[in-house]
Formats: structure tokens, sequence, C-alpha cells
């Protein structure tokens, strides 16, 4: 084969190779999971196996607080909190409307103690629970008297140590532009 080296068919300086399952030029794949010939795929999160198909709930770097859904008629909206590590504990202050009532959301199924009055919506453990990372509502508020643009103002997100986590703001909602 003149310094050459032959492929798994057996042709001098040929391109052919076994798969996973060793068939020669075969067709078989490695699945996420590492099984040759396996069906696991990515989710829209990059989950091997994961069943999310939402970009918008996979877990994104740091942490922000922003609206989700918001119902001028009901009189509800949902705060989505963006968390890459655990949160004990949350504060924000909503201006262009009157806070009437929390709850709900992650903190909820978390178990946390949430207390609400005006403008202010506060969220806490008091058995030492967290929030664990995600991209989802943390909570949904009941309010009144809205004005035509509402914001999340003054945010603290922290750690099971007290420390504030850096969190994002996300933008105003200015109503459906009509």
């Amino acid at each position: 084969c003149d310094g050459n080296v032959e492929d798994c068919a057996g042709d001098c300086g040929g391109s052919a190779i076994e798969d996973c399952a060793g068939e020669c030029n075969g067709d078989a794949v490695t699945d996420c999971s590492g099984e040759c010939n396996g069906d696991a795929e990515l989710d829209a999160c990059g989950v091997c196996d994961g069943d999310e198909t939402d970009p918008a709930n996979c877990v994104q770097e740091g942490f922000s607080i922003s609206f989700g859904n918001v119902d001028y008629e009901a009189g509800v909206l949902d705060v989505v909190m963006n968390n890459e590590e655990p949160v004990a504990g949350f504060q924000f202050t909503l201006s262009g409307l009157t806070v009437t009532d929390a709850s709900g959301g992650s903190s909820e199924d978390a178990g946390f103690t949430v207390s609400s009055s005006g403008s202010t919506v506060i969220g806490f453990s008091l058995t030492g629970a967290t929030i664990p990372p995600g991209n989802t509502t943390l909570i949904t508020v009941s309010f009144a008297d809205a004005g035509e643009s509402l914001c999340i103002d003054e945010a603290i997100l922290s750690s099971s140590a007290g420390s504030a986590f850096d969190v994002e703001l996300g933008d105003c909602f200015d109503g459906f532009g009509c």
C-alpha cells in the first residue's frame, strides 16, 4: 500500500470508517447519552433526554427579574425570575400600580412566606428552603390602580448565606401598544 493505510473496507488510502456499532461505512451514530443508535436528543435547554420544548424556560446565566403575563382587565401579572443558583429570599418594588396580593409561582412551590403591601413584595423561607435554579414565574401579583407604565424597581435576590446577587431588571411594561 506504499505508506498509505488501509481503511476498514480494505481500500488503500480509503476513507471508510467504522460506525459506533462496528460496521464499516455504517450509519449508526451515538446519541447524546452515549448510546449507539440510541434515540436520546438534546431538549431546548441542551439537556440530554430532557423534556423542555420552550427555550424561554431555560436557565440563563446570572439573575434577573422581569414581567411575564400581564392582564390589565383581571388586575394580575406574573413576575418571572431567572436564577442560576438557589435563591433564599427576594424583595422588589413595583411602580405604576398598587399591589393588593401576591402568591403562587416558584415562591409558593418552595414554601416561602410572602408579604405584599402598597408597592413592595417580599418573600423568604422560615425553614431555610430555597428556590432552585430556574427561569419561571416567581410570583403572581394582583394589583389595582394601574397606570400606563408598570416597572420593577429595587429588586433584591439573596443567597442562603444572606448575600445579595446582582440582579438585572427587565424592561418596564408599557401596555400593548394600543
